[in-house]
């Protein structure tokens, strides 16, 4: 991957909906070309897919939480389980394995503490081999982006 295809990224990252001729304009490329290293890109696999951004409020998930779960045990069993039974909850949309005093951390959206409540006990609590859960909520969001910083 080059300089143009990472230009040509960040400005699909900014506006997945552009059109190739403003695409082509803004990374300083014809159309032709353009369209062929976004079709390269896609067929590597380096552009995953293309999403609308949608305001978790205004849907009806105002209630943003990280929840940091750590495992009863790391056997292949364990680990299995939990990876397997958290990828079909719908109210996790980010599940990362980390380094540190968690295993995982999760970013849930939730309607309301209530709901989050319903989630802990009838989502997490039922998938068995967990040590621990803490929960931080988020009252505010101070930068959030989908672009990638340019490299050196």
């Amino acid at each position: 991957m080059d300089e143009k295809d990472r230009q040509i990224i960040r400005a699909l990252q900014r506006n997945s909906r552009m059109t190739n001729q403003d695409l082509a304009a803004e990374v300083n490329l014809s159309p032709s070309p353009c369209l062929r290293r976004v079709k390269l890109l896609e067929q590597s696999g380096a552009l995953k897919g293309y999403t609308a951004e949608v305001d978790a409020e205004a849907y009806g998930l105002p209630v943003t939480v990280f929840v940091r779960v750590s495992l009863t045990g790391h056997t292949a069993k364990v680990v299995q389980q939990f990876e397997e039974q958290i990828s079909r909850v719908d109210q996790v949309l980010e599940c990362f394995v980390m380094t540190g005093n968690s295993d995982y951390l999760l970013r849930v959206v939730v309607a309301d503490l209530s709901d989050y409540e319903d989630f802990v006990r009838k989502r997490l609590h039922p998938i068995g081999g967990i040590g621990s859960i803490d929960s931080s909520f988020v009252y505010g969001v101070v930068k959030r982006t989908g672009v990638f910083p340019i490299l050196n």
